[in-house]
């Protein structure tokens, strides 16, 4: 049975591969354009996607907490998979809303189970002294590091693809697709750790105080950390969808789409693997300082910036991202019971999305009226004040419980 779940990790780390190897991403914008889409009706999109996760975001979690982080994990990999092959016959703002609404519902189900699952794999192990493992911090580092080298990858077939034509580009995603599902028939549920109940053990409403209490009540750095990932977490929507748009402004062939995305997702990936050293050498305080700054960096120097020297001030954003992915998540994870882990992520995300549905076509009209340049410098002039509001009181929540910990040791 330990050894079984020892095939946890790696499933989950191809299934996080997979799923973010979307080769029609990188050409997204570019696609629904094709199909006669301004950029409003694009936001749009992702508003409905984003809404639909709000909707399903927490009960899909709770669901996973509840039945299983793998039941969750292979539903919505189902789903997953028939929204990509929708793709092969979508022609129009309805069509692609129906995309987005299957997918919505499809990742809200995975988001927070495969970390959740991940990380209790790796407890579960270290608990009953099966070597192995990277251990839970890590794996979920390396988690994030695979999913955006998956996500370079798929931009480099994307690129390669488009010599072709940009359907072989729809077909091959509608095929990937379906990798994910199968491999979740693989995955085993973790036997709850001594002390750990299951969700399901209580009712509802004393389930729902409980997961309030950790998020509310419990260690202040929890929520604090929670508040830091939708602020960063927002941010990294917006520069999504704004890339391949100011790439086409930029004059960039649509054939470098793809491998710019590789470049961009590679830094992800890379950041994301190194942030224990960067936190090591920089101190907790000087990495959140360097996460804040350089997507600002980055903003302005886009907006200024012409051609190829302002598609390179994407690479600071990207850096950021990587970094603050890491050491957020494994923050939160790290200090949340294992039985509500897949909700609190899932309330995590909602946050994220939730915003996103009010101002991502907000977002597409500012570009479609006031420009790209005048948009970038009103996203710097609005997450300043922002990552401030989030990080001065995350740098005295780590400092207060640093000096409680350091306290509690010496008494015992």
């Amino acid at each position: 049975m330990k050894r079984s779940l020892h095939n946890n990790i790696k499933t989950i780390y191809l299934i996080g591969f997979f799923q973010s190897f979307m080769v029609v991403i990188p050409v997204f914008v570019p696609l629904l354009q094709g199909h006669g889409l301004s950029m409003s009706q694009v936001l749009q999109t992702q508003a409905l996607f984003a809404l639909t996760i709000a909707l399903c975001e927490v009960p899909s979690g709770y669901i996973a907490d509840m039945w299983g982080r793998r039941n969750a994990i292979l539903v919505g990999s189902a789903l997953n998979a028939l929204g990509f092959f929708s793709l092969l016959w979508a022609d129009s703002f309805v069509d692609f809303l129906l995309y987005e609404l299957i997918l919505g519902i499809g990742f809200s189900l995975i988001s927070g189970a495969d970390l959740a699952l991940l990380y209790d794999t790796e407890l579960y192990l270290a608990d009953n002294g099966v070597p192995g493992g990277a251990g839970a911090g890590k794996s979920l580092s390396r988690l994030i590091s695979i999913e955006a080298a998956a996500s370079g990858i798929g931009g480099i077939v994307a690129s390669v693809l488009l010599f072709w034509s940009l359907e072989l580009v729809v077909a091959v995603q509608a095929f990937t697709g379906f990798l994910p599902a199968l491999l979740g028939l693989t995955l085993l549920e973790v036997p709850r750790a001594k002390g750990q109940g299951h969700a399901a053990e209580g009712n509802h409403s004393d389930n729902a105080k409980r997961i309030a209490d950790v998020l509310l009540f419990g260690k202040p750095v929890v929520l604090w950390t929670a508040f830091a990932i939708a602020v960063f977490g927002l941010l990294a929507i917006y520069v999504f969808w704004i890339y391949q748009k100011y790439w086409e402004l930029q004059g960039v062939p649509l054939n470098w789409f793809g491998f710019i995305w590789a470049a961009f997702a590679l830094t992800v990936s890379v950041s994301a693997r190194y942030s224990d050293a960067l936190e090591k050498r920089l101190g907790t305080r000087g990495l959140l300082v360097l996460i804040a700054t350089l997507p600002l960096l980055g903003l302005l120097g886009m907006a200024f910036g012409a051609g190829w020297l302002g598609v390179m001030f994407g690479f600071a954003i990207q850096f950021s991202r990587g970094v603050s992915m890491s050491l957020f998540y494994e923050a939160l994870n790290s200090r949340v019971p294992g039985e509500f882990r897949a909700t609190i992520n899932s309330l995590v995300n909602l946050g994220i999305r939730a915003i996103f549905i009010v101002s991502g076509p907000v977002l597409g009209v500012a570009l479609d009226s006031m420009g790209m340049s005048n948009t970038l410098i009103a996203l710097a002039m609005v997450f300043t004040p922002l990552m401030g509001l989030v990080l001065v009181p995350l740098v005295g929540r780590i400092r207060r419980e640093a000096t409680q910990e350091s306290t509690a040791t010496a008494t015992a």
